[in-house]
Order: C-alpha cells, then sequence, then structure tokens
C-alpha cells in the first residue's frame, strides 16, 4: 500500500516533491504511535527489535531503553509486526486516532522459554542483542554488549573489543590498550563516549588508550565500519562509541556486585578488582520518570614483564680493532638492553547516568564517565654497549661479535603516571510537530601526569662483553660486569610533566519525516561546534656532576628473577630515591640539556572543528538508501619553541638558544556518502557503502617543536659548521580516505550469523617522517626529519565471521580478516582472526578463545623495516552458576605465554623481545537481576 501519492506526480519533479513534502505538514500525519519492547516478566528492555507497521510500509528499531516511535501517521488500522532474532514473531493490531498519541507496550517472548531466562544465563541474551542491532543498523556495524564483555576475561575495553571481526589492538605490558580498525592504525579512528569524541590522555596522539576505561562500566561497544554524514568524519578505520549504563537499560530496580582475585605467573603477585552497579526508576509525578544509573569499577593488579631489545636495531657501525687498532665498520648490534620491570597497576572507574522521561516522550539525559588509571613502574636495565669498544676481529661474524674495552651502563626507571579521563554529555530528544530534535552539549578533559620521575644511571668503562644474535640474544660478559663496585653514578634525571588535552562540543540533529512517491522517508540535517586544546607541559632537571665518586654498589640489592639471561645484582629503589633527596643540592645541573629536554618537547595545539550536514534517507520497501554530504571546517594553530643547541669546538663553548614559535593553518572538506542496504528476506541482507573520511595528523607530528643542533669544528686551520635538526610540521594536511564497502549477512533461524564483506580504502596525504633538508627550506642542514604528506595509500580486505549457538548449549564464534596493501602500513597485519568454543546451559558456562594476529610492519631504522611478529593469545573463562542471581568464575588468560617479540629485518635480529606469564582469576558475582 502506497500513502500520500501527489494527484499529478508527472507534473512535479521528484525533487520538487520532495521538497514539498518536508514543508507541508497534513493534519492527518499528525499521530504518533510510540511503545516499549520488554521481556515477559518486564526486568530487562531490548534495543535493536525491528518494528513494522505493515500497510504503511514504516519500520523503525527500539532504543536503548525498548522505546519505539512512529511520527505523523494517518489516523486508521494497521498490524504491527515485531522479529528479533531468538524470540517468536508477534503482530498486534493497532488503532491511530486523530491528535492522539497511542501507546503499545510489547512482551517478547521465545519458543521454549521467556527471554528474561536467557538472559540469567548471559551469553546468549548479549549475542541476541548485538546481533539484532547489528542486523537493522543502517550502516556496516559490530556490536558487543555488556552481557557478552563478561563472558570472555577481558580487563578493559580494548580487550573486549579484539573478539570483533576486523579489529585488533596494540598492547602495553601484556594488556591491549590501542584499538585499530582494518588494518588502519588506531590514530586514525574515532573513539567517543555516549557520542562526545574522547580526548587522548597522552601528550602526541589522537588515539585513546582505552585500557583506562573498566569493562565494568560498559553498556555496549559499538564499531561502525562505515560512516553517515551526521556522523564525524575522522574514521578512516572507523568509529568506536562507548555507551556507559542507563537505568532504562533494565526495567525497576538492579545491582550488582563482582569480587575477584589475581595472580600473575611472572612474578608471583595476587591482585584484588571489586566493582558493582546500581539503577533505578523513579515515578517523579504525573508527568516525568527518573532513571538513575551508577556503577564503579577498582582494580589493582602487581605484575612484571622481561625484556631485552637492540637499541638503535642492527646495522652499520663503526668500532676499533683491538689488535691492529683501525677503525672497522661493521654490520651489528650498537647497544642491547636486559630490562626488567616489576608494575602495580591501578584503574579505578565511576559512571553517573540520569535519564529523564517526559509523559510526552521527550527524554532528558545526562551521563557521565570518569576514570583514573595509574601505572606505578620500577625498570631495571643492563645497557651492553658495544660500538664504543675494541672489536675482537677473530670473532667477528654475521651474527655475533666479542668486544675488549666496552661499556655498560646499569641504571632505573623509577615512574608513577597516572591517566584521568572525564566525560560529561547532557542532552534531549524532542517531538516538535513534524519535526524531531536531538540535542547535546558535551565536555571532555583526560590528562596525563608524570610526576616526580627518576632516573639514575651508573657507567662502567674497559669491559669485556659480547653477543650471539637471536630471537633473545645471548649476551656474554667478564666478571666485572656484574660487580657494582665498578659502576660510578653518571646522571641523574627527574621529570614533572604533565600533558591535557581538553574538548567541548554542542551539536543539534533535526530530522522530519515525509512521503515521496509513496515511499516512507526522512530528510535530516545538523551541525555541530568542536574545540579541543592539546597541551604538553615538560619540566626536566639533568644533573650530571657532583656526585663525588658514588657507586651503585652502595645501592645493592639481589639479583632479579630473569630468566632471558645472567642480570647481575639489582638496585634499591627506596635507596636511591633517599639519595637524591638528601643530596640534590650538591649535585651539578646540567642547565642546556634541561631546557632543551623540557623547552623543546613543550607545545600548545588548539583546533575548532565546525561541521554541517544534510542527509536523506530513503525506504523503498526492501531497499534503504543514505546519502547526503557532510562538510568539516578546521581552524588549527600551535605554539611552541624553536630549541638551539651550538657548540663551539673553537672556543669551547655551548649555549642553548630558544625562541617562541607559532603558527596556524585553515582548511575544510566536503565529504559525501551513501549507504545501501537490501534485505532479500527476513534472513538474508546485503549492504553497499561509498564513503570519504578524514583522519587529522597528530599533535606530536603537527607541533611547533625544532630542535636544532650546531657544531663548529677546526680541521686542518677550516672552520665548519654542522647543523642537523628534527622539527614538527604545522603545514600537515590530514588523510582522506575514499572507501567502498560491500557485504552480505545471513542471519538463520537460531540466533547467530554468517557474514562476508569487502572493503577497499584508498588513502591520499600519507604521513611519514622523512629527511626533507633538500627541499630548498633548509639550506646548509645535514640533515632534517620532519613528518610531512607524501604520496597515497591503498589497501583491500575481506572479512569473514560465523557466529552459532546450537539448541544443545554449545556456542561457536569465528571471524578472519583478510588484508592486501600496496606497501607497508604502520601496524598494519595481512590476518586478524578469532576463535571461541564454548559450552553453556542453566548451571555452567565455559569459553575457550584464541586471538591471531600475523606480522605487522612498525616502522623503519637504519634504513630496514622492523617488524612485530605474529601473535597468537590463548584464553579460558569457566562459571558456574549457584542460583539465578549469582555465580562463580574462574579466568586464565595468556594460557600460551605468548611474548611480544619485534624484530630487525629479518627474525633472528632482535628489536624487542619481552614476556608477561600467564594470569588467573577466580571471583563471584551476584546481580539481582
Amino acid at each position: 500500500m502506497k500513502v500520500l501519492i501527489p494527484a499529478n506526480p508527472r507534473k512535479k519533479t521528484p525533487i520538487a516533491i520532495a521538497v514539498a513534502s518536508l514543508f507541508m505538514t497534513p493534519t492527518l500525519m499528525a499521530n504518533t504511535l510510540t511503545g516499549t519492547v520488554s521481556d515477559a516478566q518486564q526486568k530487562a528492555h531490548f534495543e535493536g527489535v525491528k518494528i513494522e507497521l505493515v500497510e504503511l510500509r514504516k519500520t523503525t528499531v527500539s532504543q536503548r531503553d525498548g522505546s519505539f516511535r512512529f511520527n505523523q501517521l494517518p489516523a486508521g488500522t494497521y498490524t504491527l509486526q515485531v522479529t528479533y532474532l531468538g524470540a517468536a514473531p508477534i503482530e498486534q493490531i493497532v488503532e491511530i486516532v486523530d491528535d492522539h498519541i497511542t501507546e503499545q507496550r510489547i512482551q517478547l517472548v521465545s519458543k521454549t522459554k521467556t527471554i528474561d531466562d536467557i538472559l540469567v544465563l548471559g551469553q546468549r541474551a548479549g549475542q541476541m542483542g548485538a546481533l539484532n542491532r547489528q542486523k537493522n543498523a543502517a550502516t556496516i556495524k559490530t556490536i558487543v554488549s555488556s552481557d557478552s564483555i563478561g563472558q570472555l576475561p577481558d580487563q578493559n575495553a580494548a580487550e573486549a573489543l579484539q573478539h570483533l571481526p576486523g579489529i585488533f589492538i596494540a598492547r602495553d605490558q601484556g594488556e591491549g590498550r590501542f584499538v585499530g580498525i582494518r588494518g588502519i592504525d588506531p590514530n586514525l579512528n574515532n573513539v567517543s563516549i555516549n557520542g562526545v569524541n574522547v580526548p587522548s590522555p597522552e601528550a602526541g596522539v589522537r588515539s585513546v588508550a582505552m585500557d583506562v576505561i573498566p569493562s565494568e562500566l560498559i553498556q555496549s561497544l559499538e564499531v561502525s565500519k562505515t560512516v553517515t554524514p551526521d556522523m564525524d568524519a575522522s574514521a578512516v578505520g572507523g568509529s568506536i562509541d562507548v555507551k556507559s549504563l542507563s537505568a532504562f537499560d533494565r526495567q525497576g530496580q538492579s545491582f550488582s556486585l563482582t569480587a575477584q582475585g589475581a595472580y600473575n605467573q611472572l612474578v608471583s603477585a595476587s591482585s584484588p578488582k571489586l566493582s558493582g552497579s546500581f539503577s533505578d526508576v523513579y515515578e517523579l509525578n504525573n508527568h516525568y520518570t527518573l532513571g538513575l544509573a551508577t556503577a564503579v569499577s577498582w582494580f589493582k593488579r602487581d605484575f612484571g614483564s622481561l625484556n631485552i631489545e637492540t637499541d638503535g636495531g642492527w646495522g652499520d657501525f663503526e668500532a676499533q680493532d683491538s689488535q691492529s687498532g683501525d677503525d672497522i665498520d661493521y654490520f651489528g648490534a650498537e647497544e642491547i638492553e636486559q630490562r626488567h620491570y616489576l608494575i602495580t597497576r591501578e584503574r579505578l572507574g565511576a559512571a553517573l547516568n540520569l535519564d529523564l522521561h517526559a509523559n510526552n516522550h521527550d527524554k532528558f539525559y545526562l551521563r557521565t564517565l570518569w576514570s583514573d588509571f595509574s601505572d606505578d613502574e620500577m625498570r631495571l636495565r643492563n645497557e651492553y654497549k658495544f660500538a664504543k669498544g675494541q672489536i675482537h676481529t677473530d670473532t667477528l661474524t654475521a651474527t655475533s661479535a666479542q668486544f675488549s674495552d666496552a661499556n655498560m651502563d646499569r641504571d632505573t626507571k623509577d615512574r608513577h603516571e597516572v591517566q584521568q579521563i572525564l566525560s560529561v554529555v547532557a542532552g534531549a530528544q524532542q517531538q516538535f510537530s513534524d519535526w524531531f530534535l536531538e540535542y547535546n552539549l558535551g565536555y571532555s578533559k583526560s590528562n596525563e601526569k608524570e610526576l616526580g620521575r627518576l632516573d639514575v644511571s651508573f657507567a662502567a668503562k674497559g669491559l669485556e662483553l659480547g653477543y650471539q644474535a637471536g630471537q633473545v640474544p645471548q649476551l656474554t660478559q667478564s666478571a666485572a660486569a656484574h660487580d657494582l663496585t665498578h659502576f660510578e653514578l653518571d646522571e641523574i634525571a627527574t621529570a614533572n610533566n604533565i600533558a591535557q588535552d581538553e574538548s567541548l562540543s554542542a551539536q543539534f540533529d533535526l530530522s522530519k519525516d515525509f512521503v515521496w512517491y509513496g515511499y516512507n522517508s526522512q530528510f535530516k540535517f545538523g551541525a555541530k561546534y568542536a574545540s579541543r586544546e592539546k597541551t604538553n607541559a615538560v619540566k626536566a632537571q639533568i644533573f650530571d656532576g657532583g656526585f663525588d665518586d658514588v657507586m651503585a654498589s652502595r645501592f645493592a640489592t639481589a639479583a632479579p628473577d630473569y630468566t632471558l639471561g645472567q642480570f647481575g645484582p639489582g638496585l634499591d629503589r627506596a635507596g636511591l630515591q633517599q639519595f637524591f633527596r638528601t643530596n640534590q643540592a650538591s649535585f651539578a645541573i646540567n642547565q642546556n640539556e634541561s631546557d632543551i629536554e623540557s623547552q623543546g618537547q613543550s607545545f600548545q595545539s588548539d583546533e575548532d572543528i565546525l561541521a554541517a550536514y544534510a542527509m536523506f534517507n530513503f525506504d523503498f520497501d526492501q531497499l534503504d538508501v543514505i546519502a547526503g554530504v557532510r562538510f568539516e571546517g578546521t581552524d588549527f594553530s600551535t605554539q611552541g619553541h624553536k630549541v638551539e643547541l651550538i657548540v663551539d669546538d673553537t672556543t669551547d663553548s655551548e649555549q642553548v638558544s630558544i625562541t617562541p614559535w607559532q603558527q596556524s593553518k585553515e582548511y575544510d572538506h566536503w565529504l559525501p556518502s551513501i549507504n545501501v542496504r537490501y534485505q532479500y528476506s527476513e534472513k538474508l541482507i546485503s549492504r553497499f557503502a561509498a564513503t570519504q573520511t578524514i583522519a587529522r595528523p597528530s599533535f606530536s607530528d603537527s607541533a611547533a617543536f625544532q630542535l636544532i643542533e650546531s657544531e663548529t669544528t677546526l680541521d686542518d686551520d677550516q672552520i665548519s659548521t654542522e647543523r642537523k635538526a628534527e622539527v614538527g610540521n604545522p603545514n600537515l594536511d590530514p588523510y582522506k580516505s575514499n572507501n567502498l564497502d560491500l557485504a552480505l549477512e545471513y542471519y538463520p533461524t537460531r540466533v547467530g550469523v554468517l557474514s562476508a564483506g569487502l572493503f577497499y580504502k584508498d588513502i591520499d596525504n600519507f604521513i611519514s617522517q622523512q629527511e626533507v633538508q633538500d627541499n630548498g627550506l633548509w639550506d646548509g642542514f645535514k640533515q632534517v626529519i620532519q613528518a610531512v604528506n607524501g604520496g597515497a595509500a591503498s589497501l583491500t580486505g575481506i572479512e569473514l565471521a560465523w557466529n552459532k549457538q546450537f539448541d544443545s548449549g554449545w556456542l561457536f564464534a569465528s571471524n578472519a580478516t583478510f588484508i592486501e596493501a600496496d606497501d607497508a602500513l604502520p601496524n598494519q597485519s595481512d590476518t586478524v582472526a578469532n576463535l571461541m568454543l564454548g559450552y553453556e546451559n542453566s548451571q555452567i558456562s565455559a569459553r575457550l578463545s584464541a586471538t591471531y594476529q600475523s606480522e605487522s610492519f612498525q616502522f623503519e631504522e637504519n634504513d630496514r623495516r622492523v617488524m612485530q611478529a605474529s601473535h597468537t593469545q590463548v584464553d579460558f573463562s569457566a562459571k558456574y552458576y549457584l542460583n539465578e542471581q549469582t555465580h562463580v568464575y574462574f579466568n586464565g588468560i595468556n594460557l600460551s605465554d605468548e611474548p611480544f617479540y619485534l624484530y630487525h629485518e629479518a627474525g633472528s635480529y632482535n628489536y624487542q623481545y619481552e614476556r608477561y606469564g600467564r594470569s588467573f582469576e577466580l571471583g563471584f558475582t551476584f546481580n539481582s537481576l
């Protein structure tokens, strides 16, 4: 049935009809149907339910509180059809009356048991909700719900996402931190919390370290792999939205409590964890209902890692023949480091969300999320410095060497780093006659504080040192290398650093339903303004004298448990701290180096973005089309310093020149996009998208800084000056990507999905570090390193996924992404895959999962590529339900004890090898629902 067909359509163009339909408001279109979808016991609401008015061919999808709305309906009697994976289909007759809001409550029931029974068991409800939202989404989207997050031992938002198709994570100390999408570096993706962009706590990057967000505070995670004009365009890989909990996710009062103990095998340390949540709905009066939801999570983890890495990688270096005294060029390592870490990581997070629903179905909300993440680290390091010594030519090979008169440092890094994220967003949804208005005001602030950092270095000379190359290089040393009486205090460095990222945004969206040639359609437009300020304030002090021949033996402790070779004695953390506090006044500060370190790294960058968009959504029965264009204008400015170290050997002088430097840049983009969804049947759906997205340069690349070193020397009565520099580039253009996506999804009768997707990205203005001394702007410089826009890069990929729940209780989930790039992109793996096998019944739930990431390019050093080796991690999770409210669980993390390994060009040339050990968790959860 077609409705509101113009009397003489041939007399008007389709565009004219569309425009006229927008601003004409017939009386019969003023009626509204609203409702909610819940389970039979009204304990839970369901998001992603498809609701259709059959005769009008109008379709909508329920929101997170289970609500749905149809506006501008002609009076009459219609069939309301409700479909949801895992539940029996429902048909109801509804009557729409003129000038009246009709309310309809829908209760989903399974063919075999009520939906709330399934909810109690966890996995099935979580997967049902996620698959329904994915199936009915207008774009290519993957979703993980809070119920699914709890089924695997994921510590934070990053690890919860790693199981989705096309997702990979970058780890820090064995824990997932940054999230990449479809082979695209995390810096080129967009991350938001409750729809508001999240600034990064770290100084130079845009990528958000998602390990600061505890998984317990998350209601769902949505990964959009294609964008529509009403979404931020800064999403070359995709966009991630973290949604925190709401009281209307459940019906009535609910609360939960989790307590856990964990054990790390590598350092034999135990760690506690506590979390809890509460939500309730209050009837304020006859007109308003208030929903309150709050959650708190606390986790303290003691762990460590063992590391061995080659500083500077493998390359061509110079040494001295121990017999002839001649200089020798050799291929090998300049420095190899042994590192031993002891870490205490503490994460405290809280969320408080308020939702106010009016009887006229207007909605107002305030959503907040706060996270405090601290990292207390003590690192012991031994630096074997080979190139400074004399090489034994009779022991020199392509993979090994032995040195005499070599140098070695033993040093410590003692730091306490705190990262905080605060996100606050207030907004509303209101219906005004024919127009639906959504608006919000968001504020986000993140910072990273590293206060009181203390680095202490002891040096020894004239040692016998050697190495044998391999994944874990075998180091050899004379007895003196492990005798701390040979190591003299060489340098002490302190730092008090604060990085801060603050963002304020305001946006509105207006939409109106209309009928175009008998087909239900929608016009939507809106605007957004975002202002962001990024600062990095570095305050460093470097002391290099006044130590009075202090030896490392004064601070000796027992040798640490280090299984990657002979480490020797440790150094006492508390003793070094006390020594520095007591004697700091007598130390000689190197003011030049302190100024270079402080002023050269400090900057402030400001970014203002004004965006506007317009889009149409056409519903041609089985075919849905969203098309439109987005405009984003950017005003960028940055200020920092030009810092030049001037060394004059002819006068034996050294000075530092510091001058302010600031620069600004404006640019804008028009970004069209189209998303097409075709539903062949209730089970089979295809999608196509052609979009344009951008990614602005990282703050470290675009900051106003110049580090210049000038050295004047006298050689054969000739005075010459050599100049080198490392500089930022405020004139960088953003990445711009043309994206094509094609996907096919099959949803069988039982809960599950079988999907395949093909994607292509053509990225212009690719940014890389290059030598630019010959570009005409740096005459007289021997070398200048700067980030520049250079050429294009493209990649093609295939995503495959199969999720299945069997009636027997067995669960299966698998996905794989295969990518082929025309050039090596940073952090891009050719293959990313996940596999999960599980079983679940009314009492037990168990899952064994494996994640795989093939090798990936990282960067170039000494004209050779540094690669990250392939990584496979196996985890296990099991639950036993004592009753419907309480269960105990056991998790095993990194059961394969998979190391992190970087190599330089070939697998036998170590760049970094690190082990973290296995971890085990035991806990219980009580949930009132």
